[in-house]
């Protein structure tokens, strides 16, 4: 085949394939710009093709040099395919000085593009909605729990993602295979607790928080509910001694001398969740070290040598679902219950709500149905006239516990408050507990304090309106008696599923 002379070196089918590329790539900008900015729902893909169109775009400018300059070569190689000279610019001609702008703001407008799109790319990956909404299901229950913390305004690398350019790549990176992962379908479930690989909290808590600045003590109200008819609400209040580092006297006091530099606290633990602690060294601000054992632990002492060591000054040791709590059913229907969004003159509503969310189902679609279901039966059985008389209270109710459901359980992802435990307190997780058991010792018997008065005291406690205890006795009275509260724990009857199971 010969090419007439007068043919131009881009007609060559590598340089078509780039043309063709560009022209897509721009014409998916330009409609990608428009979705962008005249939608304000946030679309978690469209972030996607920020980062598609540059990579189509590049090769496509790429091709077109390539098949023209193999072009050239094959027609120097046949004198009759017509070579013609290499083009002369002279501004000095009117049609190349239109050639020559028309290029020159062709260019600026593929620069600029590509910039914002780099940009954006940059910025959607960094996003909240990103990171949570584009791998549906793995990251469906973090996210769910994220939107309704108290750190819903903060974006997911702020604590994920280191604030260097280290970080930064790192993370990509990890994003990387782990959507590789998820297009396997080869993620855990639950997804994996953050070791080693979590951004210490100097450079990520530590930002908005001053763990050195004190701010005393807090007044802190726990609303609870009964298993009775009437769901008897009972109200406990305490003054936590928060504490925290005071610069001018350079004491600290209270909780937060945990997250004092000067006293370092090293432990070990023996699960992922870090819930079994057999062993803890403290080293003061005098540089004493004191080493604590479980007295039931079986762990060789040599062993504790190459196991990994934990500080328990980074944060996230006690805050460590500050970002992403899920609820026990107990929790969730107390605070559903408080806020008015069930109705306690509803009979037994908190019995049977910890009932139905307590029960193990296999899809979030399965579980809704079964509360359903459980729940009109009940009540239609139970309560009759309830039930034809006030049928808005019942749905309603049934409503609100299928919301509590998806918003704390995820059994696609086997995600809820047992596979990732809360050790803020020590209710319903081992928490404070998993130290301060009196059950660790040093070698000359010192033991870690089990006191409650070293944490908070109790201001007074409520049960139906009902004083049941106030200052001074400032100490917690079991709403049964079971004895000594030192010899107990919590967690032992408080499973999380409250007393109805």
């Amino acid at each position: 085949m010969t090419t007439s002379p007068k043919a131009g070196l881009a007609r060559n089918t590598i340089s078509r394939i780039g043309f063709a590329l560009i022209f897509g790539s721009l014409t998916s900008a330009v409609f990608l710009l428009m979705m962008d900015l005249s939608g304000a729902e946030r679309r978690p893909y469209l972030g996607i093709f920020y980062m598609i169109v540059p990579a189509v775009l590049v090769p496509g400018l790429i091709l077109v040099p390539i098949g023209m300059t193999l072009e050239r070569r094959r027609r120097r190689k046949d004198p009759g395919a017509g070579l013609k000279p290499y083009p002369t610019l002279d501004l000095n001609i009117a049609r190349q000085r239109r050639s020559a702008a028309l290029f020159v703001s062709i260019t600026i407008i593929l620069v600029f593009g590509s910039a914002v799109g780099s940009y954006r790319a940059y910025e959607t990956t960094d996003s909240v909605v990103f990171c949570g909404q584009l791998c549906h299901t793995p990251m469906h229950p973090e996210f769910t729990a994220h939107e309704v913390s108290p750190h819903a305004r903060v974006r997911c690398s702020d604590c994920h993602v280191g604030p260097t350019p280290a970080g930064y790549v790192a993370a990509k990176y990890a994003g990387i295979r782990r959507t590789w992962a998820e297009l396997r379908g080869t993620y855990n479930r639950p997804i994996a607790l953050p070791g080693r690989n979590l951004e210490p909290a100097s450079e990520t808590c530590e930002q908005c928080h001053w763990p050195q600045q004190g701010f005393g003590n807090q007044l802190r109200y726990f609303d609870h509910f009964s298993y009775d008819e009437q769901n008897t609400p009972r109200q406990i209040s305490m003054l936590m001694a928060t504490g925290g580092g005071r610069l001018r006297s350079g004491q600290t006091v209270g909780i937060h001398w945990h997250a004092d530099p000067a006293n370092q606290i090293t432990y070990v633990a023996t699960d992922a969740t870090r819930q079994t602690i057999p062993w803890v060294r403290l080293r003061d601000a005098q540089g004493k070290v004191v080493e604590y054992w479980a007295k039931d632990t079986s762990m060789p002492r040599e062993e504790v040598q190459h196991s990994e060591k934990h500080q328990i000054g980074d944060c996230i040791d006690c805050h460590n679902r500050a970002g992403h709590l899920f609820l026990t059913p107990d929790r969730a229907v107390d605070d559903a219950l408080v806020t008015g969004r069930l109705d306690p003159s509803l009979p037994f509503v908190k019995q049977q709500a910890v009932i139905v969310l307590s029960e193990s189902y296999t899809t979030t679609e399965e579980a809704v149905a079964k509360i359903a279901a459980e729940l009109d039966s009940y009540y239609h059985t139970n309560y009759a006239d309830l039930y034809s008389n006030k049928r808005d209270l019942v749905t309603g109710a049934i409503a609100e516990i299928q919301s509590i459901y998806k918003a704390n359980y995820f059994p696609e992802m086997k995600a809820d408050w047992q596979a990732y435990p809360s050790n803020i307190g020590h209710f319903t997780s081992a928490g404070c507990f998993r130290c301060h058991d009196d059950q660790h010792v040093s070698s000359d018997g010192k033991v870690i304090s089990k006191d409650c008065n070293l944490c908070h005291t109790v201001n007074a406690q409520q049960e139906a309106g009902a004083l049941l205890a106030s200052s001074p006795t400032k100490s917690f009275q079991h709403p049964v008696d079971i004895g000594d509260l030192r010899q107990v724990n919590c967690t032992d009857c408080h499973t999380g599923k409250g007393m109805a199971q």
